[in-house]
């Protein structure tokens, strides 16, 4: 697809991702397919409830779900499909939300996936009217401790797969269900950026919840697929509190092109290329003094791997956050993967880039890493610091 312009035109920077599937970068490069659907049915009249159900069939096929519905966003879909859980179909109770009187309204979920992805995951929860209650402690989580958790007021079971959350000692998916299931009780799965599409709903999460902008590549939203019920109360709070986290039928009809896309796509052949970036980056930036190249696999089995770039702050002259930083302060802007650059290491995502940009990031690692040589201090500023200036910019948007 024919690159344009649109960024200068709009005084936006010309950044390279290799952060990843951020939302907050713009989330993916959407597939030609879901361009096409979204710039087609722009112009045209449709009955959004019609449209809807040849998504829940187009999902339903992807998925092996029963069926599925499209909204604004995966942490909408966590909200809505929480909120079906506890109303059901009843239209009554659909309109009283985030009022649960006389409602189950406890959601359990394990301390280790009480996460944040821009925001933080119980207050998805509580704008359903939920209220979260923790299963064991951050690090260990047993089946008797869920058990124990759910009682009479238990709504839903909420399950997380996300590299933000603790990578050990959590209940699997499988007996999660299953101790849920013993119980009465319904598990919903946010998988936001997971690529299996089938094994989370074959493993007994009953609702099962996708970004339909991150891997897929389609136009923001946010995919709920489960069993026909379950996605019948969660479709049904559009007359609720889903009125707000509604999607136009450009979204829906992108998501159906996107999956549908995403059936044909030449998985083997994206990965090798990828590989062949990352391969570029482990033969340029090894044996650079002061940082360490490796190629890692994704810590949620994904079928993708990252380049981790370890930096020793002493023979670098520089922090990972401090070469971070200057990595997306220079020209082209390069953003990388940095929530754990407190740690000493920053990791580069291949699985976003243009024609010829691998290259461009490979050389300017190679020349902020010769330009922090030059110079005597280790450390400019702390990891807090930088913390702390983010927050302030954040909180003097739109200046």
């Amino acid at each position: 697809m024919a690159r344009s312009n649109i960024r200068s035109r709009l005084g936006l920077r010309p950044i390279i991702n290799v952060s990843g599937t951020m939302t907050a970068l713009g989330a993916s490069i959407v597939v030609p397919e879901a361009v096409r659907a979204v710039s087609e049915t722009l112009p045209e009249w449709v009955e959004i409830n019609d449209l809807h159900r040849k998504a829940s069939k187009a999902i339903a096929k992807a998925t092996g779900a029963e069926a599925g519905f499209v909204t604004a966003s995966a942490s909408a879909g966590i909200t809505l499909a929480l909120a079906g859980c506890m109303t059901g179909p009843d239209l009554a109770k659909i309109e009283q939300l985030p009022d649960t009187t006389g409602m189950k309204n406890e959601v359990v979920i394990q301390m280790g996936h009480m996460t944040g992805y821009g925001a933080p995951i119980e207050q998805a929860v509580r704008l359903a009217g939920g209220v979260c209650v923790p299963v064991g402690n951050v690090t260990d989580a047993r089946s008797y401790q869920l058990a124990h958790k759910i009682t009479e007021k238990t709504a839903a079971a909420l399950y997380v797969v996300s590299h933000h959350t603790v990578q050990y000692g959590q209940i699997p998916l499988e007996e999660f269900a299953r101790v849920a299931h013993d119980k009465g009780v319904p598990v919903v799965a946010d998988l936001a950026s997971e690529y299996d599409l089938k094994g989370f709903h074959a493993a007994g999460a009953d609702i099962v919840i996708y970004s339909g902008h991150k891997f897929l590549g389609g136009p923001t939203a946010g995919i709920v697929a489960g069993r026909k019920p379950l996605v019948r109360a969660t479709f049904l709070q559009n007359s609720g509190i889903g009125r707000g986290m509604k999607v136009g039928k450009e979204s829906i009809a992108g998501t159906i092109a996107a999956l549908e896309a995403w059936e044909k796509r030449d998985h083997a052949g994206v990965r090798k290329l990828e590989t062949s970036y990352l391969d570029l980056w482990v033969k340029r930036l090894s044996g650079l003094p002061g940082v360490t190249a490796t190629i890692i696999p994704d810590p949620t089995n994904n079928p993708l791997d990252r380049l981790m770039l370890q930096v020793n702050a002493e023979e670098a002259r520089i922090t990972a956050w401090e070469l971070a930083d200057q990595l997306a302060a220079g020209e082209p802007p390069v953003i990388v993967r940095d929530h754990e650059a407190e740690q000493g290491f920053f990791q580069m995502d291949p699985c976003n880039l243009h024609p010829g940009e691998a290259e461009t990031v490979a050389d300017r690692v190679v020349h902020e890493l010769s330009e922090a040589r030059k110079r005597n201090r280790p450390q400019q500023y702390s990891y807090t610091e930088r913390k702390a200036r983010r927050f302030e910019r954040l909180l003097r948007w739109p200046d």
